[in-house]
């Protein structure tokens, strides 16, 4: 069917929208082929006639079950409006930062902590397939972890995204999951050091930007190495352009790398004062954004951070201390002032503190490094030229300088870390994680910007490689023929970049050039590039730009600073100042031969694209571009040999809210990061995969009765499919699942719809008919009901008369009184009625409140009895546990003696081996003799042959042989007796090793009695420790709560001092007022004391003038001449003049007097208020102290919390250890009794087969009529081997007297039940092989005995005939018993 066809009334479309990118609208009229318009109503209600173009339709939208899908590539459209409102779905409404896309884990950075991180989430993902579970960041790594372990192979973790979007939180949670889950049992801690080189990184390699309180500035690649059983044993980092442009400058609320703001926040530490730092506002390289803070951020705490992690890692405070001198000597640099000395020359004063602070922490001489820095130096093949430099130069050359020195710092760091994280076993497999900046477009893009996006290139084609390669695997596996799918290649980029005559070409180029510049290369760029390859573009507007139209977008780069940064130059003058540096560690940095940073440097060489001649100046060797890509390759190489997992980190919105969804930005970075290209390449070919159970579930309701008659599910979809879908194309049928190509699903979902919308309205036919006919009766009966009201009414009109009325009133009132006494009689009926009832329903309710009663005590002791019977089964569980903790430790105890034992077993068993080599060569002997005998009985034939003829010459010597023949009778008898008597001695041998097996068995039995006795006593004993055990909790318990309600009053005085400390400080806010009125004081006193001095002085001066001016005005002379004597008399009697005199010098007396009073009050009042400021600081000090002590309790309370908390932790990992030792006991205990009752029916067996034995011993012994050698023989070894078996019998009983001292020490070390049983066991086996020995040897002896009997020895041949067929057959069979019957070791 044609694409058209879909769009019907009812289905819904994306329109383009400038706010939302994409808005969705219903169709409301269906659409004809050819037409332009689309009659469309959006969400809010508004119609609209949208313009179409007939041959590019909007594109649809999925149907509601397919929205929210975890999976892009599982949404019947693929196209960008649908992944764009799949992913704001997921992420607005369900809260849902994580969606797969194919092979690729889409995560929206929600700027909010989430609890989906934990340990217990790591463990539920564990060992889970991709697909079971939510998307996740764990669900990645747990398909990385898995494939490697499953297929050997390694694997790659690449996690990309903008600055923001949590690509680092990311990287961190990954290789946590791996540290996690592949944790060793060793105490190495190679997991936590591999965490730990977090925290370092980013503290030198991440700033805050104006996207990213935490963005990284490089690129990282982390390798974590793994043994043979899969867990971690190192790891390697690899980094990748540094931003060492941000040591030197910081845009707007941007600031420096995060070490030297902790740093300077550390400065007032001791160990860091003779760094002589201050606050970062202080120096030039912190001060740049405007902005040293960071929200939430404490510098000082994270400086703790990262000097632990430094020694986690083994590096020590020397080096710490080494790495802080030369990152605050890179702060003092920064800070040296360089003055302009005319236009042409600049100067850096000797005097400058911060020069000479930054040649003490390197150890330089400062006049070289001041005359350094303005002046350069120019060597020619003639002459060298020192050049001074203009003030901008000299800024420029310092900033170098600090770049270098930075970036220098930054790679040692790195290589000290993988030193650390180095292991010395070979790696068998590893997981590379690499967090490495996304696709970068700003206003103003730079060196930096190309090469992020030249590493993107790289990495989008191998990302597109490798989805295309997954999805020719997946056709193949469910054999589905395919063709070639045409995707996007960005090898022409790549080209136009790094091939030969190239960007990167181009740029080293003009690099080896002296008077190389930016314009010069732009202008080679323009006359290779330029309207002669399609993907470069001269920008119309600016003559400092080109155009690159990347897989993304197109950038503009501005050529300003490109050859600058590619070139990374230093001159050579200060690098050779730093390289004699007397401090080490910045000597080492400026070497001609540095360690490689990486291993893998020394490892993989590669070739540039062209030929280039080194230049002879140092600094022109290697350039930043060339170095790049160099380890750009390396990157690529590692990656194709690995597994690739693709993480495209998002951020939702520039403003970092929380679950805010900004359409325009997050499909600039879908488009970006390769989702929408990935999506594509799905919808080229199948993109919707049905199983065929989900086929039919969903789809059963089109098809017909027939199809679903049949039995094969796979079959009916089939037949379905064809039915309803026309052309075959559009589907394809594979081994589990339907492949459908874009649109179908839709389409099926629009024919399920339709089929359902009109069982709705054949549904809603029905339902409003019944409820028209419902209504229309309800009418007509209200119709009916007026009418009769309306015609009873005319009636009565036209029936009214006088008559009619008074008659009509009289059968009122009869009716009145009638109905009256009805409904009186009819009520007391009811109360009658009414009062039985409640009667009823009263005692009713009682008796069921009564039973309720009942039930409820009934329950209340059956909780009762049920809550302690569960209290007894947790109190027996937990003393199993400790009784089965015991005896496994016994156990082990007692093993190592069972070993011992089992080695004396082996001694015993060589012994018998022994016996039965000695035992075969007897046999041997006797077969040689009854050989022997053979051969004399031929020669006896040969000679009564000789006898018959010779007979008469023999007849003289028959006498004599009749008299030998008496003797050898004689003989015989005597033997005969003798042999009785050896029987007799041998049967009460053995009648004696009966009694002792006997006497063995039953105390065997006695022993088995005890131990079932002691094992009740040791059940008593484990009993009463349970219960000591639970008081032991209960005091553990009490003892905690203790500590809590500690812990609350603590925190209670804690408030309290805090109060205290607040209002202490508010005042010592108010002490430096006090001693400013102090000085105020002081400096009013001295005031005082001046105008006091001033004022003597007058007074002085004043009454000297006095004095003058009354000399000078009054002759005394003169005076005396005009008086008489009686006046002056008079004048000296009344003495007016000394009166005079005299008042003035007590006025003056007086003056000074009130002058020193109010001089001692000043003096007092300054006294007392420096008392006042002692005292207080004394306060002050003393509060210190009991602040520094609180804070001393609390830390000790949260330790004790900690470890309470930890052991409440391990109580329910104790209960399951309690149940699985109970049920290994209560195993053991079942074990035991078997054995028992075993051990019971083989004794008897064999006391019953002894008995048997016994009888038949009894038999007759006959006369052996052998040899008197051969019998001494055979009598010698059967009392050898009776005085072994006695050996062996004396040797068992000291054996069992050390069983019955284990067994005591069994009994002693209380775990005798499991290892007594083996015991026992083993003791009955080996008395049962004793016995079965014996039995052997008995009926041999009996056989052998029995035949000498039968056979006189001087018989025919026939007789030595069979006793030698019993040897050959029995004795063997004998001999094989014995050793078959020898104990197991």
């Amino acid at each position: 069917m044609a694409l058209s066809d879909l769009y019907t009334q009812y289905n819904r479309v994306w329109i383009p929208d400038p706010e939302e990118v994409w808005q969705s609208a219903e169709i409301t009229r269906n659409y004809k082929n050819g037409e332009d318009l689309l009659h469309l109503q959006l969400e809010d209600g508004t119609e609209l006639k949208y313009p179409v173009d007939p041959r590019a339709l909007p594109p649809l939208r999925n149907p509601d079950i397919l929205v929210g899908e975890n999976d892009l590539t599982a949404l019947s459209y693929l196209h960008e409006p649908a992944v764009l409102h799949n992913l704001k779905v997921r992420f607005v409404e369900s809260k849902l930062i994580y969606t797969y896309s194919g092979i690729i884990l889409v995560a929206m950075n929600p700027y909010k902590q989430l609890p989906i991180y934990g340990d217990a989430i790591i463990h539920a993902y564990s060992g889970q397939n991709m697909g079971d579970m939510d998307p996740h960041i764990f669900a990645v790594a747990e398909e990385a972890y898995k494939q490697m372990a499953r297929n050997n192979k390694n694997q790659s973790v690449i996690v990309s995204g903008e600055s923001g979007a949590g690509k680092t939180v990311s990287a961190k949670y990954a290789m946590r999951y791996f540290a996690t889950v592949s944790r060793s049992s060793s105490n190495t801690q190679v997991e936590d050091k591999v965490l730990a080189s977090n925290p370092i990184t980013e503290a030198v390699g991440n700033a805050k930007t104006t996207r990213n309180d935490n963005s990284s500035r490089f690129g990282k690649y982390t390798e974590i190495s793994f043994d043979r059983r899969y867990q971690i044993i190192g790891a390697n980092m690899r980094t990748y352009l540094l931003e060492k442009s941000r040591v030197v400058f910081q845009s707007e609320n941007e600031r420096n790398y995060h070490i030297f703001y902790q740093l300077c926040a550390s400065a007032r530490r001791p160990e860091f004062e003779h760094l002589k730092l201050a606050n970062p506002e202080e120096f030039n390289y912190t001060n740049m954004g405007g902005n040293a803070v960071i929200e939430g951020v404490n510098d000082y705490a994270n400086m703790m951070e990262t000097q632990k992690t430094f020694t986690l890692l083994g590096l020590k405070e020397d080096f710490q201390m080494d790495v802080f001198k030369i990152l605050a000597a890179i702060l003092h640099l920064g800070n040296v002032q360089i003055a302009p000395v005319g236009d042409e020359r600049s100067s850096v004063s000797l005097d400058d503190k911060h020069l000479h602070i930054f040649c003490d922490l390197l150890d330089l001489e400062s006049d070289k490094v001041a005359r350094w820095l303005c002046h350069r130096k120019i060597v020619t093949t003639s002459e060298t030229v020192v050049k001074p430099m203009t003030k901008l130069q000299a800024l420029n050359a310092r900033d170098a300088l600090a770049k270098k020195i930075y970036a220098h710092l930054f790679d040692f760091i790195v290589e000290r870390i993988n030193k650390a994280l180095e292991f010395s076993g070979k790696q068998h497999t590893f997981i590379g994680v690499l967090d490495i900046y996304g696709f970068e477009t700003f206003d103003i893009n730079s060196f930096e910007q190309f090469c992020i996006n030249y590493a993107n290139e790289k990495l989008q084609q191998q990302f597109n490689l490798h989805v295309f390669k997954l999805e020719q695997e997946e056709y193949m596996k469910e054999n589905i023929p395919w063709t070639l799918i045409d995707f996007y290649d960005n090898q022409p980029v790549i080209d136009l970049i790094e091939a030969k005559m190239g960007i990167l070409e181009l740029l080293d180029e003009e690099c080896l050039l002296p008077q190389g510049t930016d314009e010069n290369w732009l202008l080679k760029l323009y006359n290779n590039f330029g309207n002669k390859n399609p993907l470069f573009e001269e920008p119309r507007m600016s003559n400092s730009s080109f155009i690159i139209q990347h897989f993304a977008d197109k950038v503009e780069y501005k050529s300003d600073g490109f050859l600058e940064k590619n070139r990374d130059t230093v001159y050579e003058v200060l690098i050779e100042i730093l390289r004699s540096s007397k401090f080490r560690l910045c000597a080492n940095f400026f070497q001609d031969n540095p360690v490689p940073v990486s291993p893998f440097s020394s490892v993989i060489k590669v070739k540039s694209a062209k030929t280039v001649i080194k230049p002879p100046n140092k600094q022109f060797r290697t350039t930043v571009g060339n170095k790049f890509r160099t380890s750009l390759y390396l990157l690529m190489e590692t990656l194709n040999a690995t597994t690739p997992h693709y993480v495209r980190c998002i951020k939702p919105n520039d403003q970092k809210l929380a679950f805010e969804f900004d359409s325009k930005r997050v499909v600039q970075q879908l488009r970006a990061c390769g989702v929408l290209e990935t999506i594509r390449i799905s919808a080229q070919s199948y993109p919707s995969r049905w199983t065929y159970i989900e086929f039919y579930s969903r789809y059963r309701i089109l098809m017909s009765q027939h199809e679903l008659s049949l039995t094969d599910k796979k079959q009916i979809c089939k037949i379905v499919l064809q039915r309803l879908i026309q052309d075959p194309t559009q589907y394809q049928f594979g081994r589990t699942k339907i492949f459908f190509r874009a649109g179908q699903v839709a389409y099926l979902e629009k024919l399920r719809s339709d089929k359902l919308r009109q069982a709705c309205i054949v549904i809603q036919k029905n339902a409003r008919g019944w409820l028209q006919r419902k209504k229309f009766l309800h009418i007509r009966q209200a119709a009916v009901i007026i009418q009769q009201y309306f015609r009873g009414q005319r009636t009565v009109r036209q029936a009214i008369t006088a008559r009619a009325l008074k008659e009509a009133w009289a059968a009122i009132i009869i009716q009145k009184y009638c109905r009256g006494y009805l409904v009186r009689r009819l009520c007391h009926l009811i109360r009658v009625a009414v009062l039985t009832i409640q009667a009823f329903t009263r005692g009713f309710l009682a008796r069921r409140k009564y039973r309720k009663m009942v039930e409820e005590q009934k329950a209340l002791v059956l909780q009762k009895y049920a809550r302690a019977w569960l209290a007894r089964r947790r109190f027996q569980s937990i003393r199993r546990f400790v009784l089965n903790i015991q005896l496994s430790y016994r156990v082990q105890r007692l093993q190592k003696k069972l070993e011992d034992q089992n080695k004396e077993n082996n001694v015993l068993l060589e012994r018998l081996t022994t016996l039965a080599s000695n035992h075969s060569n007897g046999i041997e002997t006797i077969q040689k003799l009854q050989l022997d005998l053979e051969k004399l009985a031929a020669q006896k034939k040969m000679s009564e042959e000789k006898e018959k003829k010779r007979r008469e010459d023999y007849e003289q010597k028959v006498s004599k042989l009749e008299n030998r023949n008496s003797e050898l009778q004689e003989q015989k008898k005597q033997l005969e007796k003798e042999l009785k008597e050896k029987n007799e001695e041998m049967k009460e041998k053995m009648d004696d090793l009966t009694t002792q097996l006997f006497a063995d068995v039953q105390k065997g039995e006695r022993q088995r009695m005890m131990l079932e006795k002691n094992f009740q006593n040791q059940k008593q004993d484990y009993e009463e420790k349970m219960d000591s055990l639970k008081a032991e909790i209960k005091f553990l318990k009490d003892e905690n709560d203790q500590l809590q309600k500690k812990v609350r009053e603590k925190q209670q005085i804690e408030d309290g001092l805090k109060m205290e400390v607040e209002e202490l400080s508010n005042q010592a806010k108010t002490i430096p007022e006090l001693h400013k009125e102090i000085e105020l004081i002081q400096s009013q006193k001295l005031d005082v004391e001046k105008q006091l001095q001033c004022q003597k002085r007058e007074m002085r001066d004043k009454l000297s003038d006095i004095t003058m001016q009354l000399r000078e005005s009054y002759d005394f002379a003169d005076v005396r001449s005009r008086l008489s004597t009686e006046d002056l008399e008079h004048l000296n009697e009344d003495g007016e003049l000394w009166f005079a005199y005299e008042g003035l010098k007590k006025a003056t007396r007086v003056l000074e007097s009130h002058f020193q009073s109010q001089k001692e009050n000043y003096e007092r009042e300054i006294d007392g208020l420096n008392s006042k400021t002692e005292h207080l600081s004394q306060e002050i000090n003393h509060l210190q102290k009991l602040f520094r002590e609180e804070n001393d309790l609390n830390d000790s309370i949260r330790l004790q919390v900690t470890r309470l908390t930890s052991e409440n932790m391990m109580i329910p990992d104790l209960k399951q250890q309690i149940a699985e030792l109970q049920k290994q006991k209560t195993d053991l205990e079942n074990r035991l009794q078997e054995e028992t009752a075993k051990n019971k029916e083989k004794m008897e067996e064999r006391a019953d087969l002894l008995r048997h034995n016994q009888e038949k011993e009894g038999t007759q012994i006959r006369v052996l009529h052998i040899q008197n050698e051969i019998r001494t023989k055979e009598k010698e070894r059967l009392i050898a081997t009776s005085d072994e078996l006695q050996d062996i019998n004396d040797h068992m009983e000291k054996r069992h007297e050390g069983e019955d001292e284990t067994k005591y020490k069994m009994w002693q070390d209380m775990a005798y039940l499991t290892t007594e049983n083996t015991d026992l066991e083993e003791e009955m086996d080996k008395k049962d092989r004793i016995i079965k020995k014996l039995e052997d040897q008995i009926k041999t002896l009996r056989k052998s005995i029995e035949t000498a009997h039968e056979e006189p020895m001087l018989s025919m041949p026939k007789e030595y005939i069979g006793m030698l067929q019993y040897r050959k057959e029995d004795e063997g069979k004998i001999v094989q018993n014995l050793i078959l019957d020898l104990p197991l070791l």
